[in-house]
């Protein structure tokens, strides 16, 4: 990340300027239209300087980080926090209770006992399970403006589920300030899309195909919108004759149901988008269907093995739908 800016310029394609890198273990990409290249680089250079401070001091992987901190602290003492950290944590709290507690961002112990990565992944004993689901719960943690506090050793914040939404809502404020109308943000699929592309009236977007992974199953057009797509399908392992995907049930400390391959959400925001993706798959095909479906501005479908669910109002943003 340290020669991230300079390994990044901005290049020009049909029109608009297009800005690659690898950042919070995802690839990146940002297009966008702008009015002189001097408006272009000092867009690109805020942009690339705002990821990388954000994944230095959020990342839990780093020790040196504010989560990093945070975590080693668990059990011990409060650790101060900035006002851009209250705002992240006060986000935080509101999607715990616009999810009903589905979102948690303090999973971190299941997720330190179910090793995906392993040669031979197994499943952890229930005993090490409920040890780690007594120490989830975000209302547990004890915070104010200026601190954070986790109150047992053990417990951890894993901002991972989210981050990488956040930084594309944060990216588009920092166009917005500096007069970019029409752009795109696209960090590992989660995206965020205003105006148009330059050979076009909106921006389309193709959503993978759970069983032919790489390729789109159909397109959606975004303008003005956000959409992130959570998949249960590229990252599990098989266990005496069961499949275990690698998002995990905080209610129950086992992974959600595998029927559930993937859900598409398209809101206002690519934070929610995301974070009612996700909540999708944990709630399963039905209930996820009806969550989005009474989230104001969102739309959304599942994939299942049993088939595939939409909200009321997601065709109209199908490419095939469009008349012009």
């Amino acid at each position: 990340m340290s020669l991230l800016s300079d390994r990044s310029p901005s290049t020009i394609e049909a029109g608009q300027f297009r800005v690659r890198f690898k950042a919070m273990g995802t690839n990146c990409e940002i297009l966008y239209r702008a009015n002189s290249g001097q408006q272009a680089e000092q867009f690109r250079q805020s942009a690339m300087d705002w990821v990388k401070n954000f994944e230095q001091r959020y990342s839990r992987y780093k020790d040196d980080s504010l989560i990093g901190q945070i975590n080693a602290a668990a059990g011990k003492e409060a650790i101060s926090i900035t006002e851009e950290d209250a705002r992240l944590f006060e986000i935080c709290d509101q999607m715990h209770f616009l999810t009903e507690g589905l979102f948690d961002p303090t999973t971190l112990p299941l997720s330190r006992i179910w090793d995906f990565k392993a040669p031979q992944p197994k499943v952890p004993p229930q005993e090490i399970i409920q040890e780690a689901l007594s120490k989830v719960g975000w209302k547990r943690v004890i915070r104010d403006e200026n601190s954070v506090n986790l109150p047992e050793k053990g417990m951890g914040l894993d901002f991972g589920g989210f981050g990488k939404e956040y930084a594309v809502d944060r990216v588009i404020e920092l166009a917005d300030q500096q007069g970019i109308e029409n752009i795109l943000v696209n960090f590992g699929g989660d995206i965020h899309a205003k105006g148009s592309p330059a050979n076009g009236n909106c921006w389309h977007v193709g959503v993978e195909d759970p069983k032919n992974p790489g390729s789109p199953n159909f397109v959606i057009k975004l303008s003005n919108m956000a959409t992130a797509t959570s998949g249960n399908y590229m990252r599990f392992f098989e266990y005496q004759g069961r499949r275990y995907g690698h998002l995990l049930d905080h209610r129950t400390g086992f992974p959600a149901s595998y029927s559930c391959h993937s859900a598409t959400v398209i809101a206002q925001t690519c934070l929610e988008a995301g974070i009612l993706a996700t909540s999708c798959l944990i709630e399963g095909k039905e209930d996820g269907i009806v969550r989005v479906d009474q989230y104001f501005g969102a739309e959304g479908c599942i994939r299942a093995e049993s088939g595939l669910r939409w909200t009321q109002q997601f065709h109209p943003y199908l490419v095939q739908n469009e008349k012009n």
